[in-house]
């Protein structure tokens, strides 16, 4: 069965968080019918797509792709994927799954529009930590005092042969001491100690300064679209907010070996 989503344990900076839904204004006059030579017909997708923008004119849509159900087109439109019947008349929004393959269609198309250049991280502002050989890579960016973020270290305390580069971003509307904590650990003589004993053991550390990106952070955060803590980042550039399990990340970074290998990937962001 599907995986339960992690994004349900997420901190986030909004005080309500609300899907917003392309408009779409019906056109009032019908398209106009157009006689097209038989050896140059447009495929059924391009012919979606036109159908759509003739009918709805002031609404912008991205990839229109065939699906296995007959006579259904998947439909982008910005970060939201829906689902419209060969008429262009009826959308539905919600998650298309295969239940013979046990695999959410939906997610995994969201998964591949989603994702983040991981090469293009400045780990060198991230706190490094290797666990056994390290060769699974993830970033996570998180709060010191989120109880999400808490979580999320608990759960994978035990997560061995990973590469963990913990991106300090406190969310200063909901944790107003969060940002002096981050601080705090980035300026620690080990900050991997100091993080786990402030994120582990929920112990005081002593108030330290100097140089940090922890402002920097905060503002990488907000130019990729993450507003909510803990959120997580595979090397493949998958992205996966809220506290995952040790089981769901398990999964996770296991479809990242495979996209390392060349195999095809199948399957955010808060704010």
């Amino acid at each position: 069965m599907p995986l339960r989503s992690a994004g349900q344990f997420l901190c986030t900076g909004l005080l309500a968080a609300a899907m917003a839904l392309p408009c779409l204004a019906q056109s009032t006059a019908p398209a106009a019918a157009q006689s097209t030579p038989a050896t140059t017909m447009p495929s059924p997708d391009i012919a979606m797509s036109d159908r759509l923008q003739a009918l709805y004119p002031s609404t912008h849509f991205g990839a229109v792709n065939p699906t296995p159900w007959p006579g259904v087109f998947e439909v982008v439109m910005g970060a939201n994927i829906a689902y419209v019947d060969a008429s262009g008349q009826y959308f539905l929004f919600g998650h298309l799954y295969d239940m013979k393959a046990q695999r959410d269609l939906t997610a995994e198309h969201k998964d591949t529009l989603a994702r983040i250049d991981f090469n293009a991280l400045p780990l060198s502002d991230a706190m490094k930590e290797v666990r056994g050989n390290g060769s699974r890579v993830l970033a996570i960016f998180s709060d010191p005092d989120c109880p999400y973020c808490r979580k999320l270290e608990a759960d994978i305390r035990s997560l061995t042969d990973v590469t963990i580069y913990t991106f300090l971003m406190p969310l200063a509307s909901l944790h107003p001491g969060a940002h002096a904590k981050a601080v705090s650990v980035w300026c620690a003589e080990d900050r991997i100690a100091a993080w786990h004993a402030t994120l582990w053991r929920d112990e005081t550390l002593p108030q330290a300064d100097c140089q940090h990106p922890v402002d920097r952070n905060v503002a990488l955060g907000e130019r990729l679209g993450i507003n909510g803590t803990p959120t997580l980042i595979a090397a493949d550039g998958r992205v996966l907010p809220g506290a995952a399990s040790k089981e769901q990340l398990e999964v996770w970074l296991a479809r990242s070996t495979v996209s390392a290998q060349g195999a095809p990937q199948p399957e955010a962001l808060p704010r």
